[in-house]
């Protein structure tokens, strides 16, 4: 007779592996084991109800899309080969990272994009990567992303959305409220997202032990945003008990609010609280002291703890500050120690305008408030000057002067220019700039939302406890070793927080192949795959297009209902060499010329053809 338990966990792997076979199927993943474990909210048992609005399966392929990008991306990334390598080794070795991480996820939302409800669809709003990571210049480009008007949908969907798109992108008479309507009206449900592939990319490509994920937020309505967008915001995330102390107390707590404001809230929300029980975590670093030293400085004279690299995380693990403003949120909170003294950790600061929004919008679901202000995209001034330029008029005849007072000397004709850029750049895709402050529902046209949240571990976190990719190494047969691989997701929402550690092995027996199988097709190609000799599918030309719109999309232009121009003068070669942009050049004519019709979207400006 079978044992009731054995029973249950065989028709538990199997529902899974069931629900989730577009995306194992894909990158050749075998589901060993699945472990289910509660966080937070009433547990209950799987299969039986959903934990969000997307609905149970596909929540159980969302958990499995992150999972597999945090595993692909640890075993093909390159992980720790920029360790004290030449900056322009280690700039390397953070795009190709970041190529594997933004391609796993993509395929997995692409194939299972195919059950989304028929007049679904996922579209990207906000992603990391268009501005360079730290120690990058400019000129090397923006980073493989999964960025905003990426489509995930069924055909006829995804073609219909991304004519709507393309024209919100390239047309200014095209706005937000016109868009949204549009869709509306055709039957089109847009869920949006806010997606970093690969968050702490300079910790992976250095090999740290802690910190490095993937992360994505789904939410049941597309964010307000018109265009490729990434900035910097600023944040203050702190218990809602505190905020709500201050309130009774007629006290606005927000980003702007002096921190001295802040501790007392803290205090009356905790009374008795030590202040060096007051844990405060803010990005740390000699490059940010012009940019919230004084935030720092406030901190200090009050006498609460300055998070740093040495501080030891109640799990157990050391907290960094160089990277990473999103994973610090989960440990927003209060807590006693082993004396039983209270402790409190907050964020504060700044972080990349996706990390913020996904903070500020996980935040109402893990009992937290999040106060956020719009900076520009470089951040050169102190912040509490910051705070003053993004709501200037970009257009007006005094714009000069306002700036010349708030920076305190007068600017260059190229520096107000600059700052022109910028906040027109923050206007033209729609950020809410006419308000001081901000909080998540500034960003969603309907006010009214839900939010899934879906993390994948790569390493360790130290904000949470969870363990990151593992090599199973007991119990494996000789022929086995070095597939098989725990892998932990993450899935929060208002109806509870659970913990998903799958056991997966790679189907491939040799290396080289499973390698390639987490690799986009034109790096393939660049490795010397033989694009003559594999055999070509109607489905190349997609996989093609997303590729394009992942590795350069600096260097893409939308016409038309459905063309994109490829300039390959725009690509900078630290992103493809040049050796690789010649061979890519020649991949391109070559499907162009062989099969017109699937690559009828594809229109190609060769190096030089620009003038």
């Amino acid at each position: 007779m079978t044992d009731p338990k054995s029973r249950q966990k065989r028709d538990l792997i199997a529902q899974w592996a069931f629900d989730t076979r577009p995306i194992l199927g894909r990158l050749h993943l075998w589901l060993e084991d699945v472990e289910i474990e509660w966080l937070n909210g009433e547990p209950k048992a799987e299969f039986t109800a959903d934990l969000s609005f997307v609905g149970g399966q596909l929540e159980r392929q969302f958990a499995m899309t992150v999972a597999v990008t945090a595993l692909g991306t640890r075993l093909f990334g390159r992980f720790g080969e920029g360790k004290g390598k030449p900056k322009s080794e280690l700039n390397q070795v953070k795009k190709d990272a970041d190529a594997i991480s933004a391609y796993a996820m993509s395929e997995a939302l692409w194939y299972m994009s195919r059950l989304l409800p028929e007049n679904h669809a996922i579209m990207v709003s906000l992603g990391e990567g268009l501005m360079p990571k730290a120690g990058e210049t400019p000129e090397m480009g923006s980073n493989p992303q999964l960025g905003f008007g990426r489509v995930y949908a069924r055909p006829a969907v995804a073609k219909r959305l991304d004519r709507r798109v393309a024209r919100l992108i390239n047309d200014k008479s095209y706005g937000w409220d016109r868009f949204y309507s549009e869709t509306k009206e055709a039957g089109i449900t847009i869920w949006g997202a806010a997606i970093d592939t690969l968050e702490n990319t300079s910790r992976f490509a250095k090999g740290a032990e802690t910190g490095c994920m993937s992360v994505l937020h789904l939410f049941d309505q597309p964010l307000q945003v018109t265009k490729p967008y990434e900035g910097y915001v600023g944040n203050l995330i702190l218990p809602k008990e505190v905020v709500d102390h201050a309130a009774a107390e007629s006290v606005l707590i927000d980003f702007r609010t002096p921190r001295s404001k802040v501790v007392r809230a803290i205090e009356s929300a905790y009374p008795g609280i030590k202040r060096e029980h007051i844990h405060v975590w803010t990005l740390r670093g000699k490059s940010r002291v012009p940019r919230i030293g004084s935030l720092w400085a406030q901190w200090e004279e009050l006498g609460v703890h300055l998070v740093d690299e040495n501080w030891e995380t109640p799990f157990g693990m050391k907290a960094f500050t160089e990277s990473g403003t999103y994973a610090p949120t989960y440990l927003v909170r209060s807590w006693q120690d082993d004396a039983g003294a209270t402790h409190v950790f907050i964020s504060d600061g700044y972080a990349a305008s996706a990390e913020a929004v996904q903070a500020a919008s996980l935040a109402p679901i893990r009992g937290q408030e999040a106060s956020l202000a719009i900076l520009t995209s470089k951040f050169q001034l102190p912040v509490e000057k910051e705070l003053l330029v993004m709501h200037l008029d970009p257009d007006g005849e005094k714009l000069a002067e306002e700036l010349a007072e708030i920076v305190g000397e007068k600017l260059s004709a190229e520096e107000v220019a600059r700052y022109r850029e910028w906040i027109l750049e923050a206007r033209d895709a729609d950020l809410p700039l006419d308000k001081a402050v901000l909080e998540a529902d500034d960003f969603f046209p309907e006010k009214r939302w839900s939010v899934l949240t879906a993390i994948g571990y790569i390493c360790p976190d130290p904000y949470s406890g969870i363990e990151g990719i593992e090599e199973v190494v007991e119990g494996i047969d000789e022929e086995d070793r070095g597939r098989v691989y725990r892998a932990s997701a993450r899935l929060t929402s208002a109806n509870g927080d659970k913990r998903i550690t799958f056991t997966l092995k790679l189907m491939e027996k040799d290396w080289e192949e499973s390698r390639l199988v987490f690799s986009p097709l034109l790096v393939r190609f660049f490795h010397g795959e033989d694009y003559l000799t594999r055999p070509v599918r109607t489905s190349d030309s997609g996989r093609i297009r997303n590729e394009l719109q992942t590795l350069c999309v600096e260097a893409l232009e939308f016409h038309g209902d459905n063309e994109i121009r490829v300039h390959f003068d725009r690509i900078p070669k630290e992103v493809i060499s040049e050796q690789d942009q010649k061979l890519l050049l020649e991949v391109l004519t070559w499907y162009k010329s062989t099969h017109p019709i699937w690559f009828d979207w594809l229109d190609l400006v060769p190096p030089g053809a620009e003038g």
